[in-house]
């Protein structure tokens, strides 16, 4: 891998220097369409087929975030009955913010201004739910540095990166509430269903 370039052509770098902060790199990934498909695609094939969903989104934000300036971090999700959630994670004056893709309005974008990364993950709680209107956020994991995976080509490959998912699987994850509060949570009303649904793509 080139020292200066990460693998990219000189063109696939102009590209993501060209998105210059995190902010940027959200913007750029609100504009991309949400795909639906069960695939795993490399922050090079999505910067070609310019579409991505949660989990690459947020690996494509990670490899733009490092061709910027920071680490590649990751920030996983577990949920009880429903999928998980993926996050970008990067850190301003001592504070937590993420880059994400999501098919749901509230899933995506956090300034920088959580001091620790609970305090990050369970700023998504409130609106992280299932068809049936449950909240279903449990918790959060480690953060990763994708570096981890740089003998595999994680940002340039033209295979899936399903390597990227098992580790995500196996790593330690943190509960965010206690059995009780579990039992006492409520469903969300039809104002915020309707509004974190706004603009979801729909299978055929």
């Amino acid at each position: 891998m080139s020292a200066d370039r990460f693998g990219f052509t000189p063109k696939e770098l102009r590209k993501l220097r060209g998105l210059k902060d995190p902010h940027g790199i959200q913007r750029f990934l609100d504009e991309m369409p949400y795909h639906l498909e069960d695939t795993a695609w490399s922050p090079r094939k999505v910067l070609s087929e310019n579409t991505s969903h949660c989990l690459e989104g947020a690996i494509f934000a990670a490899a733009a975030l490092r061709v910027n300036g920071y680490p590649p971090l990751l920030l996983d999700f577990e949920a009880d009955h429903d999928t998980d959630h993926v996050i970008a994670i990067f850190r301003q004056n001592g504070c937590w913010g993420a880059v994400a893709k999501s098919n749901y309005t509230g899933c995506r974008w956090r300034e920088p201004v959580y001091r620790t990364l609970r305090e990050l993950a369970l700023s998504y709680f409130n609106i992280y739910f299932n068809m049936r209107r449950e909240r279903t956020l449990r918790r959060y994991s480690l953060p990763v540095n994708l570096k981890r995976f740089d003998r595999q080509n994680w940002m340039t490959t033209d295979k899936p990166v399903w390597f990227i998912v098992y580790y995500l699987f196996d790593i330690k994850h943190y509960p965010l509430l206690t059995k009780a509060q579990e039992k006492q949570l409520h469903r969300v009303d039809e104002r915020v269903f309707q509004g974190e649904c706004l603009g979801k793509a729909h299978k055929a």
